[in-house]
């Protein structure tokens, strides 16, 4: 099975070619430029160099979070937008599992973190158990005070990758807990995770493709906010 996939739910894009779990090739951008003008080009850049078409791909697959919101957007809307126009398959995966593909070397429990802001990271625990992931949580928004007391309860060294790794990797070590930094090649996003995860996963369509965030984005928050006071000002 010939899978294309897409990560956009960070400052690095990445585009990718997996062949029945083995990578072709993949092309990751963190210029800065918006993932609008990145990500379709690289998928169809990767297509060409590799003498293949849309046509020739089996499955569509994307990181639909969490993450950036304008990144998950741009992600799944690309992908939901190709799977209709190329009647292809298509399905979603967990940002964070799709990072956790990245501690297959090291083993061991495996901590993805991305930088939710307020203290905060988008993080969910897996382990390494016969050449991939087996996730221990759900993926959820959680403060790093309950973060460090989940992994102080677990007793053992944690792999953190993400783009929060480093902040994190701080934050535990200033209370004594033991953990390892991923190498900053191992540490990003990848849509050669992104693939790897969408292997076991049951292939959708583009209508039944959507976004996960998570939490409401900060408009929203900001919204509720609002009409609550205004509620509490008619009371």
């Amino acid at each position: 099975m010939l899978i294309l996939a897409f990560e956009s739910s960070a400052r690095a894009a990445s585009a990718a070619l997996v062949k029945d779990g083995k990578l072709l090739s993949q092309y990751s951008q963190c210029s800065g430029l918006t993932h609008s003008r990145t990500l379709l080009p690289m998928g169809e850049d990767m297509l060409k160099n590799a003498e293949l078409t849309y046509r020739d791909v089996d499955l569509l697959a994307v990181a639909h979070g969490p993450g950036s919101f304008t990144g998950i957007r741009i992600g799944v809307s690309m992908v939901k937008g190709l799977a209709w126009a190329l009647e292809k398959p298509c399905t979603g995966v967990s940002t964070l599992e799709a990072m956790a593909w990245h501690g297959l070397a090291a083993g061991g429990l495996i901590c993805p973190v991305m930088d939710a802001r307020r203290s905060q990271v988008y993080n969910a625990l897996f382990r390494i158990e016969d050449g991939r992931p087996v996730r221990l949580t759900e993926d959820r928004p959680i403060a790093l005070e309950k973060l460090a007391s989940e992994l102080e309860t677990l007793g053992e060294s944690a792999f953190l990758v993400g783009d929060g790794a480093e902040m994190s990797a701080a934050f535990l070590q200033g209370r004594g807990l033991a953990c390892r930094l991923a190498p900053e090649n191992l540490r990003m996003q990848s849509a050669w995770g992104v693939a790897m995860a969408a292997l076991d996963k049951e292939p959708g369509t583009a209508e039944s493709l959507l976004p996960v965030y998570l939490r409401l984005s900060q408009a929203e928050r900001e919204r509720m906010e609002r009409l609550k006071k205004e509620a509490g000002g008619r009371d």
